[in-house]
């Protein structure tokens, strides 16, 4: 690594902006064949389906369910622990490290994005953005068509609400939902 991407590494370890150009040298990182291959499988083939995700995704635990289509930026920053679900159409934008717990469920249509874009319109020349990490912790359940936006953490057991737009971190063992989604109520012994 010469100097130059060592220090577009530390920018976008940073979450400051970095364009498109100057992150290129990352793209050997990216899994897209792998992730059509992935997708193209038959649903039964589960060897090979569990072989390629071995290959796509940065770590992946046991027993773990992701139905087909799904999609990445990169598939290689994206790490699950054991027994994760995620139903189809989930996409991860995974510019940085997105990390998913043990026991996770997320619904259809989920978007997990660690990459946002400068306000201002002069910034945005060459695809300019920044990128932050994403922590969804154990335990933890995200509704249908739910985006969580760059730099959030979900705390231990929560619940996010269909169609919520997660723009901050959600506390363990809450629900929260809405847009943008807020904590709505803590999870007791009554919800058992």
């Amino acid at each position: 690594m010469d100097d130059r991407e060592a220090e577009v590494l530390d920018r976008i370890g940073r979450g400051l902006l970095y364009t498109e150009s100057e992150a290129a040298f990352q793209n050997p990182r990216r899994r897209a064949d792998l992730i059509f291959e992935y997708n193209s499988t038959r649903p039964g083939a589960t060897d090979q389906r569990r072989e390629l995700l071995e290959r796509i995704l940065g770590s992946v635990g046991a027993r773990t369910v992701l139905l087909s289509p799904f999609h990445a930026g990169f598939g290689s920053n994206v790490h699950i622990g054991d027994d994760f679900f995620g139903n189809v159409n989930l996409t991860f934008v995974d510019d940085v490290e997105i990390r998913i717990g043990d026991g996770v469920m997320i619904a259809p249509g989920v978007t997990l994005t660690t990459t946002g874009h400068p306000i201002h319109p002069g910034l945005r020349e060459d695809f300019r953005r920044f990128s932050r990490p994403i922590v969804i912790e154990d335990k933890v359940w995200i509704g249908s068509h739910v985006v969580v936006l760059p730099g959030v953490r979900i705390g231990y057991g929560s619940v996010i609400g269909a169609g919520s737009v997660v723009t901050h971190d959600i506390p363990p063992m809450t629900v929260a939902m809405g847009v943008p989604c807020r904590v709505v109520r803590p999870i007791t012994d009554a919800d058992r």
